[in-house]
């Protein structure tokens, strides 16, 4: 794959991310559940070195389940959640891919955070599930 493209409702903020993710999937941990509003948020994972952003983003900080710092990352104007990271310090970036350009080209692998999944909100797809934050 080469370069995905996506931004914000907008169109202020703009990303281009290169290769293949990491990591892909659901997340149903409680934060993503009420950053979306919904059960769950589809990530992409990838180096910061592979993303290149235009724009300008607003932050929200705060402890996750586990006590380690988690960083969202949203356009100032229109509010669109667009990444996340771990600490300031974090070499990967999650993108949310909802913002993507083409949808069709997220390809989910893993469900994490299981045990916050509502019953609502199960996939159709079939794919490898962790209770938590796998590793």
């Amino acid at each position: 794959m080469g370069i995905m493209k996506g931004g914000c409702l907008c169109g202020a903020v703009r990303y281009e991310a290169k290769g293949m993710p990491l990591f892909s999937g659901f997340c149903h941990c409680r934060d993503c559940q009420r950053a979306t509003g919904t059960g769950h948020c589809c990530y992409m994972i990838f180096d910061r070195t592979d993303v290149t952003i235009s724009g300008t983003c607003r932050s929200y900080e705060k402890l996750a389940e586990n006590g380690n710092p988690t960083i969202r990352y949203f356009c100032e104007i229109c509010g669109s959640q667009l990444f996340g990271s771990g600490p300031p310090d974090d070499e990967r970036w999650s993108i949310y891919a909802g913002t993507l350009d083409d949808l069709s080209v997220f390809q989910p692998t893993d469900a994490i955070f299981t045990r916050s999944r509502h019953e609502w909100d199960r996939s159709v797809l079939t794919l490898d599930e962790c209770e938590a934050l796998p590793g």
